[in-house]
């Protein structure tokens, strides 16, 4: 069976992330490159292929690490110790030690891991008002089973008012698709204070934009279909945390629940981390342009960009976050200037979900859960030469003027 011991690196990325790198550890490029790859193995390949096995050969001792397919499979294992060295706390060295990470189907898959195997009847969880379109099903939900939900908004902090008592707090930060950033220390501090468990989702920033067991939280979440992977072609989640009790209570979710990837998807997923760093880089300067492009357009209102320094959530943004992402918002006067506008692009296609090398943008009201004007767009920004990007979204803002 193929050899899955712990690969090498370790460190951060640019930034604020140099000075870490700096003090001894590998920068955010090496550590991607390099996550959870095996010891070498002559004439074996760097990256060993899928496993595609439902059950293994088990005879007699079942102690061993495989045995059935919907509990571990060797390909699931390379990519959680490689998802565990980037998400690392700079406390372990970076370098996946304590921290366990489990994968799953789907991004939601991951959140309802931690939800449901973590709240109870009676519990109180805290969610916030303006994240992820879902949510609110998810609160539908957890309401059923007898779990009291508060909100609160995620700028401003908001979510302390609603803390008090909750057995659970979940951040997320940048919120989707509002752009809204909260101060992590802040609120995982004083959850922890009264002895609530805090989950980040931290699917819109990236473990090379932050880390939030760095921050103290107990969960960092994500959804890998976005720009973890980034070429729109993979579904796929996780949950990482450094408790091994909490880890193997989402581990029994997910058993219990078999939400789990296939492994094409698992080896697919691994081999994109490499490019995370080049990915992230030119994406997040693609992004900070195109804000920097839409601050003097007249038809633009309520542009979010948190690496713009006068975007109100820049403060908080450029204290805790290494990169500031991909995504653009921004508002269009109608509906229809902002179906136009979407129809006029050449370069970005019209597509839900984000973080992939290409552009991709979308009226965001058109799928009615997200609180946000008829005239929302929620940009994300490619790897596209920025000289042919920006041109085409300012050509197509004219175009559609009338």
């Amino acid at each position: 069976m193929t050899d899955v011991s712990a690969g090498s690196g370790a460190g951060a990325g640019s930034g604020a992330a140099r000075a870490a790198s700096a003090a001894g550890g590998p920068g955010d490029g090496t550590r991607a490159v390099r996550a959870g790859l095996p010891e070498p193995v002559n004439h074996e390949p760097t990256l060993p292929g899928p496993v595609f096995a439902a059950h293994f050969h088990l005879s007699g001792d079942v102690t061993g690490p495989y045995k059935y397919g919907r509990d571990e499979n060797p390909t699931w294992t390379h990519l959680e110790r490689a998802i565990s060295e980037l998400e690392s706390p700079n406390d372990q060295g970076g370098a996946g030690h304590g921290v366990e990470t489990l994968v799953f189907a789907s991004g939601m898959a991951a959140i309802s891991a931690v939800l449901f195997s973590h709240l109870r009847a009676g519990d109180t969880v805290v969610l916030p008002d303006d994240g992820y379109q879902v949510l609110p099903l998810v609160r539908e939900q957890l309401q059923a089973y007898g779990i009291e939900v508060r909100t609160a908004p995620t700028g401003g902090d908001g979510q302390l008012a609603v803390l008090d008592g909750a057995r659970l707090l979940w951040i997320e930060t940048p919120s989707n698709p509002g752009l809204d950033v909260c101060d992590l220390r802040r609120l995982i501090d004083a959850a922890h204070a009264q002895g609530t468990l805090v989950a980040v989702d931290n699917t819109l920033a990236t473990p090379l934009g932050q880390r939030p067991l760095d921050f103290g939280a107990d969960f960092s979440v994500a959804s890998g279909t976005k720009q973890l992977t980034g070429h729109g072609d993979i579904l796929l989640g996780y949950v990482t945390c450094r408790d091994a009790e909490r880890a193997a209570a989402v581990r029994r979710w997910r058993k219990i629940v078999g939400a789990i990837p296939g492994p094409m998807e698992a080896w697919l997923a691994h081999r994109s981390l490499a490019t995370l760093h080049l990915r992230a880089d030119r994406q997040n300067a693609n992004a900070l342009a195109l804000a920097e492009a839409l601050r003097d357009r007249p038809e633009v209102t309520d542009l979010r960009y948190p690496g713009l320094p006068d975007d109100p959530s820049y403060p908080i943004a450029s204290r805790q976050m290494r990169r500031f992402g991909c995504v653009v918002s921004f508002t269009l006067p109608t509906r229809a200037r902002a179906e136009r506008f979407l129809e006029a692009l050449t370069l970005v296609d019209d597509a839900t979900s984000f973080g992939g090398v290409r552009s991709t943008a979308e009226r965001r009201r058109r799928w009615g859960g997200d609180n946000v004007p008829e005239g929302f767009i929620r940009f994300s920004a490619g790897a596209e030469d920025p000289q042919d990007l920006i041109p085409d979204v300012l050509h197509a803002l004219t175009t559609t003027a009338h």
